[in-house]
């Protein structure tokens, strides 16, 4: 006959076991809460990109505004043209005025960023007004680039992206490599690119409407890009096709949104109107209305609700 203490002591060690499987199963039921509820897929966490020049209204900073509060999105990355320099103050002050956030500032140069009328702009209206805000950048190489071995490419890539993000970084901005077709849009460069600057302030945006060669590869290379993720905008894809679908209309986007969903990424997540309708904020309602599918198919009901 085991001892009273014996005893206790086994009763002591049952009650702990039961205890940590108790735990273990709410602790496991809350995580499958969370997982559905935590998620950056909700409309007030979308941000619109590609509505200024692709828009058949040419609507002004005003009137861009006013139509982001009517359809409930709460931030906007600015896709300006040169036409649209004038205008720079405008638009903050109109975006502030309906309290939208200016999540991204478009920037493009070539190999001597310094030399450049539109990048010198934009740092000084960035400088002028304070801003902190990501800078979406695309680089494009000079003639005769696609000729050069790769470390060459990645030189001439790296200095021209090195003024970039020391330009950004002493104005509080982070700078987004934005993949756009060629050389400079394939994720392994960008990687390569990130890891020569070692740059704290530079990462990766990543554009499913220029990812119609990407798709078979996506699930490679997207856990390469996770750590560098500051925001990923999402396009409807269809294999073999280099036309931009809205959301929901293609074969691809579906599984390559759940891959995101199911990762730990908690950026921003962007919708575009680059060629999806004439009108920027029809174009933005369809891709919300295909979003909205995609996320009740994977199982994000709250996220889909919100639209």
């Amino acid at each position: 006959m085991k001892s009273p203490s014996l005893f206790g002591s086994y009763a002591m060690r049952g009650w702990l076991f039961l205890s940590a499987m108790l735990f273990t199963q709410f602790s496991v039921s809350l995580n499958a809460q969370q997982i559905s509820h935590k998620r950056n897929f909700s409309k007030q966490d979308i941000v619109a990109w590609c509505i200024v020049p692709f828009d058949s209204k040419n609507r002004g900073p005003v009137e861009r505004a006013n139509m982001l509060n009517e359809i409930g999105i709460t931030k906007l990355a600015y896709d300006w043209r040169d036409n649209n320099i004038p205008t720079f103050d405008q638009e903050l002050d109109a975006l502030k005025q309906h309290h939208i956030l200016l999540q991204a500032f478009w920037l493009t140069s070539g190999v001597n960023p310094s030399g450049e009328k539109g990048v010198e702009e934009v740092f000084k209206f960035l400088a002028r007004r304070k801003v902190k805000t990501q800078i979406w950048y695309l680089f494009f190489p000079p003639a005769g680039f696609d000729s050069l071995p790769q470390k060459q490419k990645l030189g001439i890539a790296v200095s021209a992206v090195s003024y970039i993000a020391k330009r950004a970084d002493s104005l509080g901005c982070t700078v987004g490599l934005y993949n756009h077709e060629g050389w400079f849009g394939e994720p392994e460069n960008e990687l390569a690119i990130i890891e020569m600057l070692k740059m704290a302030n530079v990462g990766i945006v990543y554009n499913f409407n220029h990812a119609q060669d990407q798709i078979e590869r996506f699930p490679k290379f997207y856990p390469k890009l996770l750590p560098h993720l500051m925001a990923i905008n999402l396009a409807g894809l269809k294999k073999g096709d280099q036309h931009i679908y809205p959301i929901g209309q293609g074969d691809s986007e579906s599984g390559m949104i759940e891959i995101v969903w199911k990762s730990s990424y908690k950026g921003p997540i962007g919708i575009i109107n680059e060629n999806t309708h004439p009108d920027a904020e029809v174009g933005l309602k369809m891709n919300m209305s295909g979003l909205k599918a995609i996320l009740e198919s994977i199982g994000d009901k709250t996220a889909a609700a919100s639209f």
